[in-house]
């Protein structure tokens, strides 16, 4: 394997499928089966996952909501999906554990980097939830520290576009994929990857970042195994 540790960004977004809201059971089993892929291949893996697909702090003002109101609802959301990840693991017979960021013991443990690591020594999926635990920060800048924390050799972002583009292709024909990147020219492209915050982490922390297109049964297993998928942002 390519990698021996990695922490796997999933959007909340993601797991509603073509739903408007909510879990897709069946994009939840999907990912849940891309995870076991990998860890079967004793890959470390730590999953950091969004809650937007529940809750979106960061519009909650819209609804007259605080917006630190907004943003605990959100981390909560986090948690709720984690939840739902964790079983859909634990089915098919991979361990795991939740960590929160925000203590729910009767719920998951609370974050200690230190047990974080000795779990996934151990084979066990760690899913961070309830993103860092402060307001205004996203699950970005959450699994970027989560993966500088634990040590992990890169971030995956898993998401529905196989890469980064010059454009949004979903709206722009001509837009142009890019198959390597480095931080400087994203930074000078002005291109969207992640939130700058969690973007300006891996950069400072030396960090690469890979972004792919999740929902390809097997593209996470292949990337481990060094298949060039997705865009690779490095140094």
């Amino acid at each position: 394997m390519k990698y021996n540790r990695v922490l796997l960004k999933l959007s909340g977004e993601s797991l509603m499928g073509d739903r408007q809201y909510g879990i897709d059971p069946k994009m939840l089993k999907h990912y849940a089966a891309e995870i076991k892929k990998v860890v079967d291949k004793n890959v470390q893996t730590a999953v950091v996952i969004g809650g937007g697909n529940i809750f979106r702090g960061i519009s909650a003002g819209d609804g007259g909501i605080d917006r630190v109101q907004g943003d605990y609802m959100g981390m909560l959301a986090t948690v709720m999906n984690g939840m739902a990840l964790q079983s859909a693991l634990e089915k098919m017979e991979v361990q795991t554990r939740l960590v929160s960021a925000i203590e729910m013991k009767e719920i998951g443990e609370p974050y200690i980097r230190r047990r974080a690591i000795r779990h996934l020594e151990k084979g066990r999926v760690v899913i961070f939830g309830a993103g860092t635990g402060n307001p205004y920060f996203t699950t970005d800048t959450a699994a970027s520290l989560r993966a500088i924390e634990i040590e992990a050799d890169v971030v995956l972002k898993g998401t529905r576009v196989d890469g980064i583009y010059s454009a949004d292709p979903e709206k722009d024909k001509n837009a142009k994929k890019y198959e390597t990147l480095t931080f400087d020219e994203v930074y000078s492209k002005g291109l969207n990857v992640m939130d700058m915050t969690a973007f300006t982490l891996c950069n400072e922390n030396k960090l690469p970042i890979i972004v792919f297109d999740i929902n390809t049964p097997g593209n996470l297993l292949r990337l481990m195994e060094g298949e060039k998928i997705g865009t690779l942002v490095e140094f």
